[in-house]
Order: C-alpha cells, then structure tokens, then sequence
C-alpha cells in the first residue's frame, strides 16, 4: 500500500502575513526550522510515508520554493510545480489550476502544515468509504485552535470555520482526500478550499477519519517553536 499512495497538493502560495516581516523576502516553505527550510521536514515525512509524488501550489516568492526543491530527487520524490499565477486563486482554486498535473485522485496539504498521521491508512479509508472526498478530523477541543467539526459516530454532521458551535470538540486536521471531480464545483476566484468540503458534506460525499496525532504548523512563530520542540 506504501508504495502506491496517491500524489500531494501541497498548497504553498500564501503570503503568509501573520509572520511578516520574516516572510517579506522569504516563503513560509522556506523558514528556518531546526536549521533547515520547513519544505525539507515536511517533504521527508511525505517521503517516509511512502509518498512519491508531490504537486506544489506556488505563488508568493515562487522561484525561491522551485529553486530549492527543485525536481524532488534530492528528497526522493518527483515534484512538479503549478503556478497561481497574477490572480487570486484561493486554496481551491490553485487545486482547480493544477488538475493537469494530477491523478484522479490525490491528498491535498497545506504548506505550513506538519501532520505525522498514517497517510496509508486515510488512503485506504477514503477507498473503502467511497466518497467523492475525505476530512481528516481531531478532537482538537479547542486546545491549538479553535475547533470547527462536529463528528460523531464516524461522520461529520457539521463543519464550519465561521460559525463554530459548543459541541464542535474536532478540528479539520489538515489533510484531505479527494476525487478530481469534486473541483468541478470552483466557479469563481477566489473559491476557498473550506467551501469545497462544505458542499460535499451537504450533497453527502464527505468521508472521515479520524486521527489521533496532533497538528504542528509553521503559520505562526509559536506554531514554529513548538514544531521545533517536537523534532529533537
């Protein structure tokens, strides 16, 4: 199973204001964590994960990202690059405008996230529950942010980062699955990847799994010192 995951979206075209003025001249991917770019620690895990392909979503300080990754071969992957762009894509969107490069279906990552979970195991989850996508969700309980899923019994009854509610005790993890089909739906710019998996849970094609390892995240300078406490 390994050794067949699907391809990575890593989302990684932000401009990332909440770190400025560090990332003024230089992409989240490419802050300093434990003395090397982030993009290094989050390809290894995907790389020792079992993961072979991977397709960056760039924008922001695009060529600095490329340059550094280059074809993926020095991480042992194979990285391909999609471009935002000179318009507002949102997280949706840039997914939408890399489609080409994808198989039918594919995990989707944001670019400042770190998430040790199985990928093999939410691959075969989303197989076996023949849904158009899959969440991965974790009792969050409000502890690292603010929680936005109600999930009980195995299934999502109701997601919304606008409007949380008392008995949302899981976060959205970070990680996603989904059928090429599903970005058929992006209909404007910017579209934001949040809508995308608000309309499947309304048309009933949201799968989940749930994760028991926490989330690290390079989106904010505590996130940053945490992720660097985490990898001794």
């Amino acid at each position: 199973m390994k050794s067949n995951l699907f391809p990575v979206v890593i989302l990684a075209g932000g401009l990332a204001t909440r770190l400025r003025p560090v990332t003024e001249k230089i992409p989240k991917s490419l802050l300093s964590v434990k003395g090397q770019p982030f993009i290094f620690h989050q390809l290894k895990l995907l790389q020792q994960q079992g993961v072979r392909k991977v397709v960056l979503c760039v924008g922001f300080l695009a060529e600095k990202i490329q340059q550094y990754v280059g074809d993926g071969k020095a991480f042992g992957l194979s990285v391909e690059y999609s471009y935002d762009g000179d318009m507002l894509l949102g997280t949706a969107g840039a997914i939408q405008n890399a489609l080409p490069l994808l198989d039918d279906h594919f995990f989707v990552l944001y670019g400042d996230s770190y998430l040790t979970c199985p990928y093999a195991a939410v691959q075969e989850s989303f197989i076996q529950q023949q849904k158009m996508a899959l969440m991965t969700v974790f009792r969050n309980d409000g502890q690292w942010d603010k929680s936005n899923v109600v999930f009980r019994n195995h299934e999502i009854l109701n997601y919304s980062k606008a409007q949380q509610t008392i008995d949302m005790h899981h976060i959205d993890y970070g990680l996603g699955v989904f059928n090429q089909r599903v970005f058929s739906t992006v209909s404007h710019y910017p579209y934001d990847l949040a809508t995308v998996y608000q309309h499947c849970l309304e048309q009933h094609q949201l799968a989940a799994f749930e994760v028991t390892e926490r989330f690290y995240e390079v989106g904010s300078f505590s996130g940053i010192e945490e992720l660097e406490a985490y990898l001794v």
